[in-house]
This record gives C-alpha cells, sequence and structure tokens, in this order.
C-alpha cells in the first residue's frame, strides 16, 4: 500500500521535475523514474480544522459575532516532497477536506435575500443572523519546501481544490427587514421557525477554488510528527454573478494534525 502511494505521488511530483529535453530510450526512462523515485518523500496526514468563510475585514454592517460554534473539519490526505538541492524541496499532494462554519452574528442595514412565507425577499437586514457554510473538497497544494533541519519544515505556496459537495444557508431572526432599501417596506422576522427568513445560497458557490497556503512540519520521531497549515482563499467562496452579499467571502482555514512519514 505504501508503495502505491508512493508510486501514484511520483508520477504527480514528476511533472515538476526538471527533465533533459534529449530524447531518451524506454529503459532510460525506466533507470530515471527509479532514480527519481530513490528520494522521493512520502508522508500522509491527518488534521483538524478551523476558520470561517468570511469577507476580508470586518465590514461595518456586521456589529457582533454573538457564537462561534465548531465543526467537525476532518481534514486527511497524502503530499510527496521532492528534493531539489540540499535545503528545499517541491510537495505536490492530495487532501479531502471538510471546510465548515456555523456562526450568529448582529448586523445592521446588511443586504440580503430571504424567503418567508413563500415569498422572496430582498432588502436591507437589521438584527440576528444565523449562518451555515459546509465544504466537502479534494485539493491539491503545490508548495516550496524550506527544509531548516532534520525535524523543521517551512512550506509555501498555491492550492487548488473542488468542492464535491457544498452549502451556505441560514436565517434572519429576531429584526426586521426594509424591502429594496432601508426606506422600503418593514416586514419584522421573529425568532420562531414560523416567524424567521431563511435563505439558501448554495447553487451560487463556486465549485473550483483556489489559494494560497503557509505551513510548518516539526518531526520529533523519525516517522511521526505534527503540522501547521493555514489557507487563504483568494478566488471568492460565490460565484462572480452572485450579487446578494455585498462583501466577497474567502475561505479561510487553520489546520492542526499529525504527520506520518511513510517513506
Amino acid at each position: 500500500m505504501k508503495r502505491y502511494i508512493l508510486s501514484l505521488l511520483a508520477i504527480t511530483v514528476v511533472a515538476l521535475a526538471a527533465w533533459s529535453d534529449e530524447p531518451k530510450s524506454s529503459y532510460d526512462d525506466l533507470k530515471n523514474l527509479k532514480k527519481f523515485y530513490h528520494n522521493l518523500e512520502g508522508y500522509g496526514r491527518l488534521g483538524y480544522s478551523i476558520g470561517g468563510t468570511a469577507p476580508m475585514g470586518m465590514p461595518a454592517e456586521i456589529r457582533k459575532l454573538n457564537k462561534f460554534i465548531l465543526q467537525p473539519n476532518v481534514s486527511f490526505g497524502v503530499d510527496g516532497i521532492k528534493p531539489v538541492g540540499e535545503d528545499w524541496g517541491i510537495l505536490v499532494g492530495i487532501h479531502f477536506e471538510n471546510k465548515a462554519m456555523h456562526i450568529d452574528a448582529t448586523v445592521k442595514n446588511y443586504h440580503m435575500e430571504i424567503t418567508k412565507d413563500g415569498q422572496s425577499l430582498e432588502g436591507v437586514f437589521t438584527g440576528r443572523n444565523d449562518s451555515r457554510a459546509v465544504q466537502w473538497t479534494f485539493t491539491v497544494p503545490v508548495q516550496a519546501v524550506y527544509k531548516i533541519n532534520d525535524k523543521w519544515k517551512l512550506k509555501f505556496g498555491p492550492y487548488f481544490s473542488y468542492l464535491t459537495s457544498c452549502n451556505f444557508d441560514g436565517f434572519a431572526y429576531d429584526g426586521h427587514l426594509r424591502v429594496d432599501d432601508p426606506t422600503g417596506p418593514k416586514i419584522l422576522l421573529g425568532t420562531t421557525e414560523d416567524d424567521r427568513g431563511n435563505y439558501d445560497f448554495k447553487n451560487e458557490i463556486r465549485k473550483c477554488q483556489w489559494g494560497l497556503g503557509v505551513g510548518v512540519d516539526y518531526f520529533f520521531t523519525r516517522r511521526f510528527g505534527i503540522y501547521a497549515d493555514l489557507n487563504w482563499g483568494l478566488s471568492g467562496f460565490f460565484k462572480s454573478s452572485f450579487k446578494t452579499l455585498d462583501q466577497t467571502l474567502y475561505p479561510i482555514y487553520g489546520t492542526i494534525g499529525i504527520a506520518y512519514k511513510i517513506k
């Protein structure tokens, strides 16, 4: 199993390696692949992520964060590191991640679109907003690795994610919605399920996302270590055509976990 995983990583990372332009025989290719595989490092990772889908900076419309409820954000995957020189390397991996958040915030004049009593209403809301975002993703990091010593490694580079399942929903409650603009008709929203306004924007989520990641590995034995990563989305969580929310939201998550050196 270990050899199978490392072989897949070798095929992936080999595309990033420098190859000669001179023609090679199949035998030469086999020797080069064996040589390439010889010092390829393989790692398995299991971690927990915490973060949220949020704008860059807190907008004035969000007055207070009342609750931040931790979610079961598991992350696991494998990475291959190909040394390039004595201290540097290239990392390519494949991770399966759950990135979810659940918050409750107090907002004022926050632009929203809700459904109440079977009717769609759009305007500015003042009150409390309960939001949930869920992403199940396959993520491919492509990073430069700097080896400080045998225990410590630093990582930095882009990542690319494909969302296999996602959702963004919630409800507005304990306040009022001004339809269309701040001087429009006032719709009261209560605290019960029948009185609040609901929303669901899952069809507006961008399936392919990308961003930048930075991280550190620390190995306390030859095989076992811990790691910490920070991934900052740059492509935006929603499609560019989605205009209901005034601010662009970005998935920003940190991950801590256990690493195991396969080879």
